[in-house]
């Protein structure tokens, strides 16, 4: 073989090294990249998820700062004003100053349930069941309708700020069923099984056009479906006119 053919060799087998290691170089910059531009991504997604807990959390507090105005001007504010009635009218009537003991009693047990909506660490060491639980209990004793919970299997492991928004999700639909739907039963079940959470939310009211509604972008309809995606569950709500709405949560925790 003469000098050129070899030299013609070398040449060849430089370029044939060169390319290789440019492509390496950019197969590698790639990676970087894409590796950089995912972590970000996942870095964003973890801020928006804490943004929407902590939105989520002051919403609760609101709602229950709310609930515990309703409740004190529409209940225990009538007990009390009930139980001086009685005590002026009563003289002395034993039987009415009974009445009046009684009424003060309830007024008594009713602050102590409600005392459990004002103790942030009661709230923060309930599960989802028992939040769900003293929810209802709260729509019972307003007579704002009748709630039915049923719960059954056993509790699955799901993180607390993930059953924070689920419990947002229902409180939500809880609220539009109080004031919209002029519904008189509620039923919520919650089922867990080996590695799924589901519960069904369904009052008897008035319904409404789902499509509509969705349409129009309905704030409430948004924050429900979109809190939903934001912790990978799966929500349908279905609703005709004069069939009352019925709402599906599933959640599947992710395997860390």
């Amino acid at each position: 073989m003469d000098e050129k053919s070899t030299l013609i060799i070398v040449l060849v087998s430089v370029t044939i090294l060169l390319l290789l290691v440019v492509i390496v170089a950019v197969l590698f910059s790639v990676f970087i990249k894409r590796k950089n531009s995912l972590l970000t991504e996942q870095q964003d997604a973890q801020k928006r998820f804490e943004q929407e807990i902590a939105e989520t959390q002051i919403e609760i507090r609101e709602e229950t700062l709310r609930n515990i105005s309703w409740e004190l001007h529409d209940n225990i504010g009538q007990l009390l004003t009930l139980a001086k009635i009685q005590t002026q009218n009563a003289g002395s009537d034993q039987s009415m100053l009974d009445e009046a003991a009684a009424t003060i009693g309830k007024g008594l047990t009713e602050i102590r349930a409600l005392s459990k909506l004002i103790n942030p660490e009661a709230l923060n060491t309930l599960s989802l069941t028992e939040a769900l639980e003293l929810e209802l209990e709260r729509f019972h004793r307003m007579a704002y309708l009748k709630p039915t919970l049923t719960v059954s299997g056993s509790p699955i492991a799901i993180d607390k700020k993930i059953e924070v928004i689920i419990f947002r999700v229902l409180q939500e639909f809880f609220t539009n069923t109080i004031k919209h739907s002029k519904a008189t039963t509620l039923l919520v079940d919650v089922s867990y099984s080996d590695s799924l959470l589901e519960v069904i939310a369904q009052d008897n009211g008035v319904g409404f056009n789902y499509t509509e509604a969705r349409a129009k972008n309905g704030i409430g309809l948004t924050n429900i479906e979109s809190r939903g995606k934001l912790i990978g569950a799966v929500i349908a709500i279905s609703s005709q006119d004069g069939e009352g709405t019925r709402l599906r949560l599933t959640y599947k925790p992710q395997k860390l």
